[in-house]
């Protein structure tokens, strides 16, 4: 138990020596700039994604970018996509094919 307060001691008195390792704190400004170019990175990676959306996704070619419209679009065709695959399923077996268990996974 005596080790511990000699640990916090050293950590505490690394980092109060002015350690040349140590980076210096960001400005207000630069956290602020910061934040603004995380944000702005976030919302293009969203873009994107729908953009790639709207290039999968049949029906959604050169249709204005209503982000609301592209997931409705997306969701109907996947669920479509997972008929289809419910009834190839089907038919296999109707004609006495076996599908593996890892395949049958919807």
């Amino acid at each position: 138990m005596s080790t511990s307060p000699a640990r916090e001691g050293s950590a505490n008195a690394g980092s109060s020596n002015g350690n040349s390792d140590e980076k210096p704190r960001l400005s207000e400004h630069e956290k602020k700039a910061n934040h603004i170019a995380s944000e702005q990175k976030r919302r293009q990676a969203i873009r994107e994604g729908f953009d790639r959306l709207t290039e999968l996704v049949p029906g959604l070619e050169g249709q204005g970018r209503s982000e609301s419209v592209v997931l409705k679009k997306t969701v109907d065709y996947i669920k479509g996509q997972l008929e289809e695959r419910r009834r190839l399923i089907q038919k296999i077996e109707e004609l006495g094919g076996q599908v593996e268990e890892g395949m049958r996974r919807t």
